[in-house]
């Protein structure tokens, strides 16, 4: 019996940040108390009028009345810096300062153990790039140099599951949609958004869950790890 044919290597495979790189709920955790630890130093009026929830269900508040907001959840934080330190009477000029030490919080994630292996193995199989709603700074993590592009929405303007990111970075690698590869751990933001913009998409499910079912969503493939996502495309394409 002759076996289905290979297909040829994608020439682009891009990837999601925030869950699929690494995990990204106990860093923000940890970043928000940072923060509010700043606070109590430098803006002790601030800290004491507003507890990390509070400051929290009023971003949730804010983005509720601003969807636009969605884009930049950076710009979104300082909005809420904004209102919290007009209220509390605090120096507005000690914003910025907030933002810096937040975001140097934000961004001290620690890869998955199968990350920088496998990126090291791709390297050279194919172009990498990055596609990402957040506000993650592959430079300031120390992962920059992995990737040929790396396209956020807040700086784009749009955000997935719009095939307008999707396309955008496949434009900057300099290739079809149809010859790239996504890869991210949303099923309808990343594997139904890459997939409607003419991309293949692996679903990176490191929990095991089924919501792909609960969606309808078929994915090109669902990894574990990088090693499975290793695994199909030399099953896949040789």
């Amino acid at each position: 019996m002759n076996s289905l044919p290979r297909r040829e290597w994608p020439k682009a495979i891009l990837f999601d940040l925030d869950d699929t790189l690494w995990p990204i709920a106990p860093v923000i955790l940890q970043a928000e108390q940072s923060l509010h630890d700043w606070l109590q130093t430098h803006a002790p009026r601030v800290s004491d009028r507003f507890s990390i929830e509070n400051m929290r269900q009023a971003r949730l508040a804010l983005l509720a009345s601003q969807p636009a907001f969605q884009l930049d959840l950076g710009a979104l934080r300082r909005a809420g810096l904004n209102a919290a330190f007009e209220q509390a009477g605090e120096d507005l000029d000690k914003v910025e300062q907030a933002m810096v030490h937040f975001f140097a919080a934000r961004n001290a994630v620690i890869p998955y153990d199968d990350v920088l292996p496998g990126l090291l193995r791709l390297k050279g199989r194919a172009l990498l790039g990055s596609i990402s709603n957040g506000n993650a700074d592959l430079q300031a993590i120390g992962l920059s140099h992995h990737f040929k592009v790396s396209v956020a929405a807040h700086q784009l303007g749009c955000a997935k599951p719009d095939a307008a990111i999707f396309h955008a970075a496949c434009a900057e690698l300099g290739v079809d949609p149809a010859d790239a590869v996504y890869v991210g751990d949303d099923v309808l933001l990343d594997v139904q958004g890459a997939q409607q913009a003419g991309l293949r998409a692996v679903w990176l499910n490191r929990t095991g869950s089924s919501k792909h079912l609960e969606h309808g969503v078929v994915p090109d493939a669902i990894c574990a790890n990088f090693d499975e996502l290793l695994d199909w495309l030399r099953r896949e394409h040789g």
